[in-house]
């Protein structure tokens, strides 16, 4: 299984089939209560239907589909198809012993967004990591895993990066690292000069910019941690604001909190370095560690 082009994995499509069922029965006047009564279920199963959180039964979106006046059979075909394909398992799927299911969901949305802006604060981006960093950062994190699953976990993050090489639409990538990220020699010194070394060699990627918040910068507008906010190809589905914690996350859609999340970045980008003043300052990290 090959991971799927841009725009066109599971998640997005499940996301994309949800909005169309919002505004197919927001068009029709009817309330969530009764759409859930219509499929034998609940206004919160509507509601996770629309997000595109939950997969779709063929049987749930041909009752809604009556219930909101569908009744063209090349529409109610269409639909039944892009269901078909919003179940179908991503790229992933094969992971899923070693990937926690609150983050499958992100694997998914990094999949189909086509751009991500992040700052991080204790490690290189998942992204912009290379193998032998990833691996003493889950073994810092995880001690206790056996060398197998290590291996597959840093697999699963390796096989992440293709977005950012992919044919026809690359993910574009703006990372915004703390210099302390740069500074803490993950896996001793060669691995982490190495992946300095990573750093300055994928900023050459014309869809990739990163700056570092610098010590001398003092208080700054994300002193609260580390996010991402994901951007999608389709105007349907909103921007969203992705916060990680110890043992889950946080996936924000609604307009006020992503727009705090985007001042944040807007704040952190103007205060961090250039990307010319970047590459210096990587490099100068690196002769120093």
């Amino acid at each position: 299984m090959t991971p799927n082009s841009h725009g066109t994995g599971p998640t997005a499509l499940r996301i994309l089939l949800g909005s169309q069922l919002r505004r197919l029965r927001e068009q029709r006047g009817i309330t969530r209560d009764e759409a859930g009564y219509s499929i034998r279920g609940s206004e919160s199963k509507i509601s996770r239907m629309e997000l595109g959180r939950v997969g779709f039964k063929e049987r749930d979106v041909a009752d809604l589909l009556t219930l909101y006046g569908v009744v063209d059979d090349e529409a109610r075909t269409a639909m039944f198809s892009l269901v078909r394909q919003a179940n179908q398992p991503g790229w992933w799927h094969r992971f899923t012993d070693v990937l926690p299911g609150w983050f499958q969901a992100y694997v998914g949305l990094e999949e189909a967004a086509s751009r991500i802006r992040t700052y991080e604060v204790q490690f290189v981006p998942g992204l912009l990591q290379t193998e032998d960093y990833t691996r003493a950062v889950i073994r810092a994190g995880s001690p206790e895993l056996a060398a197998d699953e290590i291996d597959r976990r840093v697999s699963l993050r390796m096989a992440r990066q293709h977005v950012l090489t992919r044919q026809g639409h690359p993910l574009i990538l703006w990372a915004v690292l703390d210099e302390g990220a740069l500074r803490r020699p993950i896996g001793g010194r060669e691995v982490m000069r190495d992946q300095l070394a990573h750093l300055i060699h994928v900023m050459k990627y014309s869809n990739v910019t990163i700056q570092v918040m610098p010590f001398g910068a003092g208080g700054h507008a994300a002193d609260g941690g580390a996010f991402s906010i994901l951007r999608f190809p389709e105007q349907d589905l909103p921007d969203l604001a992705y916060t990680e914690q110890l043992a889950g996350a946080l996936y924000l859609d609604k307009r006020e909190d992503v727009d705090r999340y985007s001042l944040a970045m807007e704040r952190l980008c103007a205060s961090s370095t250039t990307p010319d003043e970047t590459a210096d300052l990587i490099d100068k990290i690196a002769r120093e560690i």
